[in-house]
């Protein structure tokens, strides 16, 4: 998968497009990008992402933003996984966001990608103060018998528009997505993850809630008090989480190794610190400065506490330990059954 950082003067070929956040790459998000590689595909046109960093409510109002659910690094993992060709990242600043949405069809979607099909959500909106919808796309870019709701008239194979974006385009929009009566939605999961509900985030992403990094070298705490803890560095604005739980680590060997982990502040050793997250694998051994390690949540044991002393914490994080032990041994009774 290519990565661009800017949309370009001009368009090297037409594309097949979806643009969005797609802050989690969810049930619904893979449910439209496999619609748009399967378009793309048809029409022989790589199947391309535009999405935006920062978030625009970040860029708007950061205090208020949500939380996000992966990083940059971890889209873009996702992304590639899902059979994207090519990654437009959009700096949202100043500048971008008074774009008109006249500006943002003739300038981006026309001559600077050459958009041949254009798949966007049911609430898209685009350009300064949102004033571009999906019917204006419909209208102004694109083919006017599109139809909302993709699977209800499939795209017909259209002539490829040559680079100077004078063709027409197929767009369409798609609907959302429910599983079990909840609609999938990024919103829907950062709740989920708040109340500690990894089986319900786990239901709507499709997987486990993970975060990946980076081990880098922490405090040493959990070694000196028998405890030894991989701290993985981490990209996210703020975690949508917090708390003690089981974990499985991948990036160590041909399966993922089991673990407890740590994710907050740590109060009970730092006043005011920053969120770190500390993985302590069970019998486990070696040194793994600077691997780069995905941590998948399983299973939440508990908030984070603050304890008087250091030896009440120690008894503590045994008790977590072997909850976590626990968790993984009745795994493989019910799995054995």
């Amino acid at each position: 998968m290519r990565i661009y950082r800017n949309i370009p003067e001009r368009a090297d070929r037409p594309v097949a497009l979806t643009i969005g956040n797609f802050d989690g790459v969810h049930l619904g998000h893979q449910a439209m990008l496999a619609r748009l590689v399967q378009a793309a595909r048809t029409r022989g046109l790589p199947a391309c992402v535009m999405t935006f960093e920062p978030h625009p409510r970040e860029f708007f109002a950061p205090d208020q933003a949500p939380t996000r659910i992966t990083s940059l690094r971890e889209k873009l993992e996702l992304l590639a996984g899902c059979g994207v060709d090519r990654v437009y990242v959009c700096r949202f600043d100043y500048a971008f966001a008074q774009i008109t949405a006249e500006a943002f069809i003739d300038d981006i979607l026309r001559r600077g990608l050459d958009t041949c099909y254009l798949l966007v959500g049911d609430d898209f909106r685009f350009g300064a103060r949102r004033a571009g919808d999906f019917a204006m796309l419909q209208t102004v870019l694109g083919n006017r018998s599109a139809q909302r709701g993709v699977g209800v008239a499939a795209a017909s194979p259209l002539p490829n528009p040559s680079p100077q974006g004078g063709g027409t385009c197929m767009v369409e929009a798609m609907e959302s997505i429910e599983v079990n009566g909840v609609r999938v939605s990024s919103t829907a999961i950062r709740e989920a993850l708040v109340a500690g509900n990894l089986d319900g985030a786990r239901m709507l992403l499709g997987r486990p809630y993970s975060i990946s990094g980076r081990v880098v070298g922490g405090d040493k705490l959990g070694k000196q008090i028998g405890f030894p803890t991989a701290n993985v560095q981490m990209k996210h604005n703020r975690p949508p989480l917090s708390g003690i739980f089981v974990v499985e680590v991948h990036g160590l060997g041909e399966v993922p190794l089991p673990g407890a982990a740590s994710l907050g502040v740590r109060p009970t050793v730092h006043e005011k610190g920053k969120a770190v997250l500390e993985v302590h694998l069970l019998d486990f051994d070696r040194r793994i400065y600077g691997k780069h390690l995905r941590v998948d949540f399983l299973k939440k044991l508990r908030d984070e506490e603050k304890y008087p002393d250091l030896p009440t914490l120690t008894a503590q994080i045994m008790r977590d330990v072997e909850n976590t032990r626990n968790y993984f041994v009745n795994r493989k009774e019910r799995q054995g059954r």
